[in-house]
């Protein structure tokens, strides 16, 4: 068992949702164990969610902490229930895209923000992950998110497997901290009213101190609402929380009918990040509530400071706005939820198959089916949407499985919800037998390993942990940190003349970056890479502003190009790699980066066999032989970048 954390919390009063665990709920009669601050009064309590899931679902989870600490230390005189800072996708993008330490980011908010309780979204077994991790990872996550600041524990299973959550319950619950359990919203043919509040009443007798609806893609109509927390606050007696996102349109108008029918706290957004596939509107719900029995006690002005922050704050990132901010009525059918559909933009885009998407989004609830539908949120709706988009890519259903995809049809990610495709299993199973019981009691520990393959580099506690969970990305993170070279994403254009330069006296170079100015605008663009040619047009992928864009041109020259991509060349692809053109060279189907590699020079092995892992769009994809054959070459390592026009493995 991991090390106890030390209660280092600040002093909020937590006694309105104080739960005594010395007696077990009886089955006629559940006490009541949330006392208002005014025994006749409804009072709604509020969750900014801004600071996390607000920019996760509006920016693709960019902002940067010196952002968001500024707002965080305004938000902390307001008198919020709780403030949501941490966990979610952010974890992830501090270290991929930011070059910033997550952990840093917490102890951040905490020194800025001491008077209010500090909330995360943990993903059960899966943490802050894609897949399910150790029980040892979990134990010793969970206390140094503790001992770093956390308060309020926000814990869901993707697929409403409560074996999943238990565990991170139990060392909340250790760790005296508040565990909010939460049960993922969908619609399907499988799910309904009575069965969410089934649910409810067994996180009930998990022990939980609130229990969340989570409804990811903003699904939940407002009379719906309405009839789900009478029922639930008659079957229960602990808080109620619900977390509602705008993509559908209809969030405001069910959360003002959830709080009619008994809500407790609701989640919601600062205006500038609210609204889009982000929440309803801080500010606004305030002021609807204002002088009714549901007032939530807090004043308006002392939101003007930091909406007007994070609205010019917003401006820096427009790079990563989604394409899919208003209304999205569509959601209702793909039921990508909030923070996908930015990020599923986003990931398209890199891939230069942006105008895919909706493809994507119709072959989303196809595979769903296929999956035994699944709620659709983190990580099921990165395996989804990340299989879906492969099908589309490919041209070919499943021609292309994610390692995700193959394990969550063998139930490593747990019990689905629905019956699974039985085609689909049999050929993401390939001959291996599903398993049955709590995905993670089929784990060994991992933190170990984790010690021993970091061995070489000078790390704390918190850094092994963020190995354990991404090993590709943190151990690029620590390189590179260990180099002084931690370089987050450009948010503007450089200055004009800066970053073209080329080495002095070679005159077979040519610049792959320029600034362009175009009726007096400024665009920087970058050549990251090239295809083969083909009724001889070749595809160039340009970067313009840092969005990547896919060109036809008729080359009439082709020359080598400088910089950290190339060179680009007649026979080779990027990175010097030679270009695909026999049966055994292999190849990737998407744009990605080289996880491991399987295989050794001079082995033999058959079509089919699993040569590379390559992680893209978040997800892990083997790589296959495309014939029997030796392995005469390796052209990548681990840690490359790779593109789609390049041999990575030669067989013969």
């Amino acid at each position: 068992m991991a090390k106890m954390a030390k209660n280092t919390s600040p002093r909020i009063k937590t006694t309105s949702f104080k739960k005594a665990r010395t007696k077990k709920p009886s089955p006629t009669k559940r006490p009541d164990t949330f006392e208002l601050e005014a025994s006749q009064s409804r009072k709604l309590h509020l969750t900014d969610v801004a600071l996390r899931d607000g920019h996760q679902s509006i920016l693709a989870t960019r902002m940067r902490t010196e952002d968001l600490i500024p707002a965080a230390k305004q938000l902390d005189t307001v008198g919020f229930w709780s403030l949501e800072v941490w966990g979610g996708a952010t974890f992830d993008a501090c270290l991929r895209f930011l070059k910033e330490d997550p952990w840093e980011r917490l102890k951040a908010f905490r020194q800025a923000a001491p008077n209010t309780r500090l909330q995360m979204l943990l993903r059960g077994q899966n943490l802050v992950g894609y897949r399910h991790y150790a029980d040892d990872v979990l134990e010793q996550f969970i206390v140094k998110s503790a001992e770093h600041g956390i308060d309020v524990f926000r814990i869901f299973d993707a697929l409403n497997d409560f074996r999943n959550i238990q565990g991170a319950i139990k060392m909340v619950q250790q760790c005296n901290k508040h565990v909010e359990a939460t049960i993922c919203y969908t619609v399907s043919p499988v799910h309904s009213l009575h069965h969410f509040v089934e649910q409810a009443k067994q996180l009930e007798d998990l022990g939980t101190d609130t229990i969340c609806i989570k409804d990811m893609a903003g699904l939940l109509p407002p009379f719906e609402a309405y009839e789900l927390m009478k029922r639930m606050k008659a079957a229960v007696r602990v808080p109620i929380h619900l977390h509602t996102h705008y993509t559908s349109g209809m969030a405001s108008m069910s959360s003002l009918m959830a709080i009619l029918g008994g809500l407790d706290i609701l989640d919601t957004a600062m205006a500038p990040l609210s609204g889009g596939t982000s929440h309803p509107p801080t500010e606004t719900m305030i002021a609807a509530l204002r002088d009714t029995a549901y007032d939530t006690g807090l004043e308006l002005s002392r939101l003007t400071s930091v909406s007007e922050h994070l609205r010019a704050a917003r401006k820096k990132y427009h790079l990563f706005e989604s394409e899919f901010t208003g209304v999205d009525t569509d959601v209702l059918l793909s039921q990508v939820p909030g923070g996908m559909i930015s990020n599923l933009a986003s990931q398209l885009s890199e891939q230069n198959a942006i105008e895919k998407m909706k493809e994507v989004l119709e072959e989303i609830p196809r595979v769903r089916k296929d999956m035994g539908y699944p709620p659709l949120v983190t990580p099921t709706s990165q395996i989804v949407g990340t299989q879906a988009t492969l099908n589309v890519m490919t041209g070919n259903r499943y021609k292309v499985m994610t390692n995700e995809t193959k394990n969550y049809f063998l139930g490593f990610y747990g019990k689905p919800p629905g019956t699974l495709n039985p085609t689909t299993k049999r050929k993401a199973s390939a001959g291996d037998v599903p398993i049955s019981n709590r995905p993670a009691d089929n784990l060994d520990p991992e933190l170990d390993a984790a010690k021993k393959e970091l061995s070489d580099h000078t790390v704390t506690e918190e850094d092994v942990l963020s190995y354990a969970l991404f090993p590709s990305v943190t151990l690029q993170y620590i390189d590179e940190r260990e180099r002084g070279e931690l370089k987050p994403e450009v948010l503007e254009p450089p200055a004009e003349g800066g970053p073209a330069s080329q080495p002095a006296g070679d005159l077979h170079l040519a610049p792959i970056e320029f600034n362009v100015t175009l009726h007096g605008e400024s665009y920087h663009v970058r050549v990251s890479g090239s295809g083969q040619t083909i009724d001889g047009k070749k595809p160039y992928y340009i970067k313009v502003d840092d969005k990547l864009e896919e060109v036809y041109l008729e080359p009439l020259q082709e020359v080598l190009a400088s910089g950290p991509e190339a060179p680009l060349s007649t026979g080779t692809a990027k990175g010097g790699r030679p270009k695909p053109g026999g049966p055994g060279d292999v190849t990737t189907p998407v744009p990605g980066r080289v996880v491991k590699v399987l295989v050794t020079e001079g082995i033999h092995v058959a079509a089919g066999d699993p040569v590379l892992v390559i992680e893209a769009m978040k997800m892990e994809n083997r790589v296959t032989a495309p014939i029997d054959g030796t392995v005469k070459a390796i052209h990548v390592k681990e840690g490359d970048s790779v593109n789609s026009d390049e041999t990575l493995i030669q067989l013969e």
